[in-house]
């Protein structure tokens, strides 16, 4: 007699007790009820105060309503001075906060079919170059096969051509090839005309020119001549969110203006063709595209907009200048590779992370979860228990995720220590899967793989959040204005998310 279920190991009967079950099962409601508590607390202590107030108005007559009137006209000085300072304050207040930044569209650039390098192409190309040893051969294989990259990411033609011909020309034809793509996109999508943008903010962290990519992108598109222009490099990978951070600056100082946020990276003159194997990493990883976003202070752009920008959060912790995700997999002595992150970087990683979170949470948290992280530091610091720190619970202030793709095994530490889903992580690892670690410009990758799969609804909060080298971990908050119809969308995805999500494997042998 065969049964098809596996033989369970043998449990002592005390671990098997129902009442652990029953015990998680009520603890489960209870945090329920505290959430619901907290949150809505305001509210329960305020409906008594309510009715009472609401049932002592009722009492009112018309009689003591005229007598109130008589009342307010033998003190005129007093009505005055209250309405002028009323009104002061409200004039102050309007004059004083903060525009809004509304987010009217954004554009990724899909480059053509000639540019797709599956990795058999990549280990064919690799072994032409004729500058690699065998083993670095073996190891950019080893780290392909675990990386989460599918067979159709892209990259430029110096690299692919044989021999590969990595020039300043074609470092300037990628980056004209990707920024006009994405702009292009965005302006035909917007309708804006290039002469009404006032802030152009262009970020490209290890290619910079001169004339500068920002310059290019003013002469082309003949903008302003009074245009505010900035070009940042050297950033890394979350300079995608400084630039956000910046045009939101920029609008607070120039009212009813157009800011043009331009977020890619160059890989033609930053192949690496040496065999120091923390430098091949990155050309595993790394992949050609980039992102050009419309930001807008005009409050007439609301309706139109997809989103408001609700917060920016930038930590800086100095300590390493490697990039996050070239040093997340190592080979070790048995030839085996693994996701191992050095020490010294997952302590600055976790430090940034910390600090961004710590920043970020009382703005975005709701009040019982504010709640229990103070509890918890204000026993671990004041009273020295040895308990955990409290991972406050994200997902109950975002509905969406946008974590920088730059490689598997962060996207698993963010997971894990975050606590997301298989559902809150599926942008990011399809982004990895679909067009590889795209730099600063993935994190929009992600947002517009949310729009096709028709998962934006008025309301809605996403995070977006980045990291570099130096270190540093950058977060944006958005709010949805509208529920993004994918029917209407034009965006990378589109011709193909109804391939999406895959099963990304472990091991993807070559």
């Amino acid at each position: 007699m065969t049964d098809s279920k596996p033989l369970q190991p043998l449990i002592p009967s005390s671990s098997r007790k129902l009442p652990d079950f029953k015990k998680s099962v009520k603890l489960k409601y209870v945090k329920l009820g505290y959430h619901y508590l907290i949150t809505h607390g305001m509210y329960l202590f305020l409906s008594p105060l309510v009715v009472v107030i609401t049932a002592q108005l009722s009492t009112f007559s018309i009689l003591d309503l005229y007598d109130l009137w008589e009342h307010l006209q033998y003190n005129l000085i007093s009505v005055i001075i209250c309405s002028t300072l009323l009104v002061f304050l409200s004039t102050l207040y309007f004059l004083t906060r903060p525009r809004p930044v509304y987010l009217v569209n954004f554009a990724c650039y899909k480059p053509d079919e000639s540019r797709k390098c599956p990795k058999r192409i990549f280990m064919d190309r690799s072994q032409l170059a004729g500058t690699f040893t065998e083993e670095n051969l073996q190891f950019q294989r080893k780290i392909l096969e675990r990386s989460g990259l599918g067979e159709e990411t892209y990259l430029p033609e110096a690299v692919l051509n044989v021999p590969p011909n990595p020039s300043m020309t074609e470092a300037r034809k990628e980056a004209e090839i990707v920024m006009f793509g994405a702009i292009d996109e965005l302006l035909a999508k917007t309708s804006v005309k290039p002469k009404d943008i006032g802030i152009l903010v262009v970020n490209c962290s290890l290619f910079n020119p001169t004339p500068s990519l920002s310059a290019m992108v003013i002469n082309h598109y003949k903008l302003r001549g009074n245009i505010q222009s900035y070009n940042l490099g050297g950033m890394g990978c979350s300079a995608g969110l400084l630039s956000i951070d910046l045009a939101k600056n920029l609008l607070q100082a120039h009212p009813n203006s157009y800011a043009l946020v331009i977020s890619m990276e160059n890989i033609t003159l930053n192949w690496y063709f040496g065999n120091d194997r923390s430098k091949l990493v990155s050309n595993c990883l790394f992949r050609m595209g980039g992102a050009a976003i419309l930001l807008s202070n005009k409050r007439s752009d609301r309706r139109r907009s997809k989103y408001q920008l609700v917060h920016t959060v930038r930590t800086h912790k100095g300590a390493d200048d490697k990039c996050f995700a070239c040093v997340t997999q190592e080979e070790d002595s048995a030839g085996k590779i693994g996701v191992t992150l050095s020490k010294d970087l997952m302590a600055v990683a976790g430090d940034a992370l910390k600090t961004n979170i710590t920043t970020l949470g009382p703005l975005v948290l709701p009040m019982s979860e504010q709640l229990l992280f103070f509890a918890t530091l204000v026993g671990k610091k004041l009273f020295k228990m040895k308990i955990k720190p409290y991972i406050p619970d994200f997902k109950l202030a975002f509905e969406h995720f946008c974590i920088h793709a730059g490689g598997r095994a962060v996207l698993d530490e963010l997971e894990k220590n975050l606590q997301l889903s298989e559902w809150h992580m599926e942008p990011s690892r399809m982004t990895l899967f679909r067009f590889g670690n795209t730099s600063s410009s993935s994190l929009w990758y992600e947002l517009a793989y949310s729009e096709a799969k028709g998962r934006i609804r008025k309301g809605d909060r996403t995070w977006q959040i980045a990291f570099g080298s130096g270190f540093k971990c950058n977060s944006a908050v958005w709010k949805a204005l509208r529920t993004v119809n994918p029917a209407k969308e034009k965006n990378p995805w589109m011709d193909e998310i109804q391939n999406f999500p895959v099963d990304v494997p472990k091991v993807s042998s070559i």
